[in-house]
């Protein structure tokens, strides 16, 4: 993007950073650059909606060599017949963030205010169909009863169910009736919709990456008894020497490759774990209990050591199911899910949905902040997000380990240490080594305390390691950089997370 407005308006790529460092908003930085501009484009044709369409789908179907070149120019064509005010919002298109203060809640309770319908009965046609336009034309022509007769569709994806953090296992386990504790496997959520021969795959977040996992497609074809099902589960990575789960980091490659498919596949193999059933033979799953729909996913199912059913513990015992935690723990997993097996599966919900995960607490770490990336929207002007280090014992050198970008809050808080984004950045501005466009690098100087949901083995950073899910707790004004934690402590805590240092 930052390419193609330069050749829109005529001007170098560094000063289109400039221009986005100050606003933090490229939309912004385009309206203020194409304003400046002296004279419309030689030849230039009155923009249009179909115009703007068309090269918007152009760009959607370019791939292969050349095609970013030929994407850089069809937004920048659009750019530079545009007005001011319409290339700032062809950018946000373009980016997905037109910033105009609509999300999806306020769409939700616009369509419902409009047609006079419930908001619940809109949500939950949009989970089942997470498409509004749709939702709206029904709840135009159709009223409620047609949001109420919205059915999951075999080869379009929904919004899954989800899990709530638990405090403990204690807690859980005392939460319904009836339970079974599963494994909670460090993966990629995977629903599998299945019609004859047709398989197609989608993530929690409704990509299909049908063509990017074609090994999980033969696994479906060849173990799936049932002909027509919708079936939900986890998919982790495989270490190919040792067989052990690897970090969902590593899965994550081949999500978002399209090239070399077959490489991919051979150099991380899957392992395929289900969880439930929503759909079999043109029936709804949905509305039965859990403990029902167990039973029609064991028999839809032909297991393998590579393609099964998730493992699964029935016990009200607190002794019988912290067994079984530990034993997921060794067995390298990110902890438990515990169910309610009289709950019915309903797609959005996490609170009340009778899913509750318990994982490791595990200790917060004093790491130092080596860099950092300027922000954008709200955060412009500011260090939105941080580069954290390590330090390595040896030499003394620091060692990137993650990305932190949740903590640091816009007011102050009453906890010592605690600092706002702009406090932070002016700590950091002294600091400075180097810039290269929106990315700084600082001194090593300032030593912050955080948490984390895990550490994980990294091939991005130096250290080896990166910390997922890093949140900001407080400034560690009473430490200096070499008194921040080293590469030692790190392997340490990650041994120790999920039994591996048994």
């Amino acid at each position: 993007m930052l390419k193609a407005i330069a050749k829109a308006v005529g001007i170098s790529v560094e000063d289109v950073v400039k221009d986005y460092k100050k606003s933090g908003d490229l939309g912004t930085t385009v309206e203020s650059l194409v304003s400046k501009k002296r004279q419309r484009t030689l030849g230039a044709e009155q923009l249009t909606v179909g115009k703007v369409f068309a090269n918007l789908q152009a760009i959607s179907e370019h791939s292969g060599s050349g095609s970013q070149d030929r994407k850089l120019d069809l937004i920048a064509e659009l750019l530079s017949q545009a007005t001011a005010l319409e290339a700032k919002y062809i950018a946000r298109t373009v980016l997905e963030q037109l910033r105009i203060g609509v999300a999806e809640g306020l769409v939700r309770d616009a369509v419902a205010s409009a047609y006079n319908v419930s908001v619940d009965d809109v949500e939950g046609a949009w989970n089942l169909l997470p498409d509004f336009g749709e939702v709206a034309k029904v709840a135009k022509e159709d009223g409620e009863k047609g949001l109420k007769k919205f059915k999951l569709r075999l080869g379009t994806p929904f919004i899954v169910q989800l899990a709530e953090k638990s405090p403990g296992l204690k807690e859980a386990i005392t939460s319904f009736k009836k339970v079974i504790l599963e494994y909670k496997y460090d993966g990629m959520r995977t629903l599998i919709h299945k019609k004859g021969e047709k398989i197609w795959l989608f993530t929690r977040n409704l990509e299909n990456i049908t063509v990017a996992f074609p090994d999980l497609v033969q696994m479906a074809r060849k173990q799936i008894k049932a002909e027509d099902c919708v079936l939900d589960g986890e998919t982790i990575g495989l270490d190919k020497k040792t067989g052990k789960p690897v970090p969902f980091q590593q899965l994550s490659t081949r999500i978002k490759r399209k090239y070399d498919i077959e490489k991919a596949f051979g150099e991380i193999p899957i392992e395929v774990n289900l969880f439930d059933i929503v759909y079999l033979d043109g029936k709804n799953l949905m509305d039965l209990t859990f403990e029902e729909r167990r039973k029609y996913l064991e028999k839809a199912v032909k297991e393998t050591d590579k393609f099964h059913i998730a493992k699964g513990f029935v016990t009200s015992d607190l002794k019988e199911a912290e067994t079984f935690y530990k034993e997921a723990l060794k067995a390298g997993e990110e902890g438990v899910i515990v169910k309610d097996m009289e709950a019915l599966y309903v797609p959005g919900r996490r609170v009340a949905g009778g899913w509750l995960k318990i994982k490791p607490v595990m200790e917060s770490l004093d790491v130092v902040i080596v860099g950092g990336t300027w922000g954008t929207g709200k955060r412009a002007g500011t260090i939105g997000s941080l580069h954290l280090a390590i330090r390595e014992p040896e030499t003394g050198r620091f060692l990137e380990c993650g990305m932190l970008g949740t903590g640091l809050k816009e007011k102050k808080s009453e906890q010592a240490g605690s600092a706002t984004l702009k406090e932070m950045t002016k700590l950091l501005k002294p600091l400075v080594e180097s810039e290269d466009g929106s990315l700084v690098r600082f001194k090593p100087k300032i030593v912050i305390e955080v948490a984390y949901e895990e550490i994980q083995k990294s091939p991005t950073y130096v250290s080896g390691y990166a910390l997922r899910f890093p949140r900001f707790i407080r400034i560690r004004f009473d430490k200096g950089p070499d008194e921040a934690d080293d590469l030692n402590r790190m392997e340490k805590l990650y041994k120790q997370q999920k039994g591996r240092g048994k």
